[in-house]
This record gives C-alpha cells, sequence and structure tokens, in this order.
C-alpha cells in the first residue's frame, strides 16, 4: 500500500496532476510525500474520503497553495490548524462525519468558500467569523451539538441552502431572513419552540423543513404557500400516534404558541394605538431606514444595545402590511387542520400564525390572501 501510494503522488508530481485521489487508503497520517520539497504547486482538488486522519498540516497552504477542493468525508480528525485561513483559493471544504469539536475562527478568512459541509461531527457552536464568509452557498451543520446559530451568519448575503438538523436549537437568530438568496432551510429534529416572524418572507425561501421539533406550535403565515415540511410539530413527546387525532381536535390559544423573547406585549382586536415605545420604534426606524439623503448628516442613535440591534433588526414585518414591528404584535392563529393542507400534513398539530402591527391589519387578514 506504502509503494502504491508512493507512485500515485510521485506520477501526480511528475505530471502536474490537478486532482488527487487517495479514498480509503488507511492512512493514519497526512502523506508526507504531499509536503516535501514544493509540494504540489498545481494540485486543485484532493480527496481523501475514509481514512482514519486525525489531524491535517500546518503547512497545507504553503505546500498546496492552489487547492479549490478538499475533501475529508468519514476520518477522525478532531481539529483543523489555524494555518486552513491561508487557502485562499478554496472553494469546497467537506470534513463531515468526524470528531470535530471545534471550528478556530481562521474559518472566516477562507472568502472563496462556496460549499462548507460539518455534518456529523461534535460541534457544540460556530464561531462569528463564519458570517465572513460572504460567497458561502451551502452550509451543512446537521448531526451536531449547536445549541445556537451565531447571528453573524446573516452576512452570508450568497448563502442559499442551509442545513442544521439534528442538533440541540432551541430558535434560530431572527436574522436570518435577511438572507434574501436562501432558497432552502433545514431544521428538522431540533428543540425549537418558535420560528422568527419573518421567515418565508423572503421570495427566495421555498422549501423550510422542521419535522419533528415537539415543542413548535406556531408556523408564520408567510409559509403557507411554501414548500414546508412540519410533521411531528407541536406533538409533545407524550402524545402517542394513536392519540394525534385527539391532540389535533384540541383547541389552540396564543398562549399555546412559542414568541420570540423580544416580544413584551401581544395586542387584540379592540386595541387601537400601540405603546409608545413601539412607536417610537418605529418612527426611528422609519427616520434610519428610509430618510432622504439630507438626512444622513443626523448623530448616531443613542439607545440600549438591545434597543439599537433590534432597530436595525426588527422583530419582524407585519404579514398584511410590512409595517416594522419591535416589541408588540397581534397574533391570528389558523390551525393547519382548518386549511387546505390538512391531508398533506396530518401527524402535527401546528398552527399558522399571522403576526400583524394592528388590531386593524389583524382583522383584515386572510391567510389565502
Amino acid at each position: 500500500m506504502a509503494t502504491e501510494l508512493h507512485d500515485t503522488i510521485f506520477m501526480a508530481k511528475q505530471e502536474r496532476h490537478k486532482n488527487l485521489f487517495l479514498n480509503y487508503k488507511n492512512l493514519n497520517i497526512f502523506p508526507v510525500e504531499l509536503l516535501k520539497d514544493e509540494g504540489l504547486q498545481f494540485l486543485e482538488r484532493l480527496y481523501m474520503k475514509r481514512n482514519s486522519l486525525t489531524s491535517l498540516p500546518d503547512n497545507l497552504a504553503q505546500k498546496l497553495p492552489n487547492l479549490i477542493e478538499l475533501y475529508l468525508h468519514s476520518n477522525n480528525i478532531v481539529l483543523i490548524p489555524e494555518a486552513i485561513g491561508n487557502l485562499a483559493r478554496l472553494q469546497s471544504l467537506d470534513l463531515s462525519n468526524n470528531a470535530l469539536q471545534l471550528l478556530c475562527p481562521e474559518i472566516g478568512r477562507l472568502r472563496s468558500l462556496r460549499h462548507l459541509r460539518l455534518s456529523n461531527n461534535q460541534l457544540k457552536y460556530l464561531p462569528p467569523e463564519i458570517g465572513d464568509l460572504q460567497d458561502l452557498e451551502t452550509l451543512d451543520v446537521a448531526m451536531n451539538q449547536l445549541i445556537s446559530l451565531p447571528e453573524q451568519l446573516h452576512r452570508c448575503a450568497a448563502l442559499q441552502n442551509l442545513t442544521v438538523d439534528h442538533n440541540l436549537l432551541s430558535h434560530v437568530p431572527r436574522q436570518l431572513c435577511w438572507l434574501h438568496r436562501l432558497n432552502q432551510l433545514s431544521m428538522a429534529a431540533n428543540r425549537l419552540t418558535v420560528l422568527p416572524l419573518d421567515l418565508g418572507r423572503s421570495r427566495e425561501l421555498q422549501f423550510v423543513f422542521v419535522d419533528n421539533n415537539v415543542d413548535l406550535k406556531g408556523l408564520p403565515s408567510y409559509l403557507y404557500n411554501k414548500v414546508i415540511g412540519c410533521s411531528g410539530c407541536g406533538i409533545s413527546s407524550h402524545v402517542l400516534a394513536g392519540d394525534v387525532g385527539e391532540a389535533l381536535g384540541e383547541v389552540l390559544s396564543d398562549t399555546l404558541v412559542g414568541l420570540p423573547a423580544e416580544v413584551k406585549l401581544i395586542g387584540s382586536k379592540t386595541d387601537n394605538v400601540a405603546p409608545l415605545e413601539e412607536l417610537a420604534m418605529r418612527t426611528l426606524h422609519c427616520l434610519y431606514h428610509h430618510r432622504p439623503a439630507d438626512l444622513k448628516l443626523l448623530p448616531p442613535i443613542s439607545l440600549p444595545k438591545s434597543l439599537l440591534e433590534l432597530l436595525h433588526f426588527p422583530l419582524g414585518h407585519c404579514h398584511r402590511c410590512s409595517q416594522a414591528m419591535f416589541t408588540i404584535i397581534y397574533p391570528k392563529l389558523f390551525p393547519l387542520r382548518d386549511t387546505a393542507l390538512a391531508g398533506v400534513h396530518r401527524r402535527t398539530t401546528v398552527s399558522f400564525v399571522a403576526y400583524c402591527c394592528s388590531s386593524r391589519c389583524l382583522r383584515t387578514f386572510d391567510l389565502q390572501g
């Protein structure tokens, strides 16, 4: 095997190969032949699937500077070196099915990266620097131990496919709704209790899968005309398959639908005036986001950090008129069993929820509209 490996790498050097396949080679360490002398300066794609590698060399970028794709699926890699950030041309990195416990911040230096696959590892969090990957199109972190996602993900402006199935997420940042190119979002088998109010507002987002989040009882009404997966949602763990029909017959109330932590008040059909704090936030938002050019000379807004962040990223937008909302919402429930989708999604007690900005929008909202 050693002789065959040596001959394969020698030939790749001699003939200036761009692709090198070292899958299923029983490798315990990264081959030193790849790192000798000047390395493989012409190599663009390196495939090392299903070996037993536990680490990567620090001089990987120095010896393989033109790598575009690095495929390390199914090894035993625990840690990737900080020097990974020096692979300036890297577009695809697959570290699925390894033993990663930590993702170094230097991953954010891979500015050419388009596809990052980290499924089936032991990651508990992602570094905020992942938001620096502005060309990233695919991020797969399914089957890890993530309890949260970094808010900075919204800076990955090119992201189209985000997969976070089988983690420990109880919520996802509302900033994800600013990913205007996101087409598919999969969050099945987590611990979600609430979804961002604006989820689905973007026309690009067409596929949303939240199956088997048993404590998730409400879906933003924006998702009604999308392709959604919600089997097993809203069904407590003690409800057995035979009891689903009975569970569906229960009357859902506002208190049964999870709400974001920023919500301070829940409005009703009889409320005519929003609270002063809400009106002030809406006015500031309008002033600083839709102001004429001459108003740009206004001094920065002095607000507590939490409110300033909320000002830049509202809690949501009215599902009826698109007014930004910050501290109060007017929810209107549409149990899925009463909609045209009831026959498609049977094993769920979830409801669609319209989040409105006023009693007027609440009264006039129509799910079919």
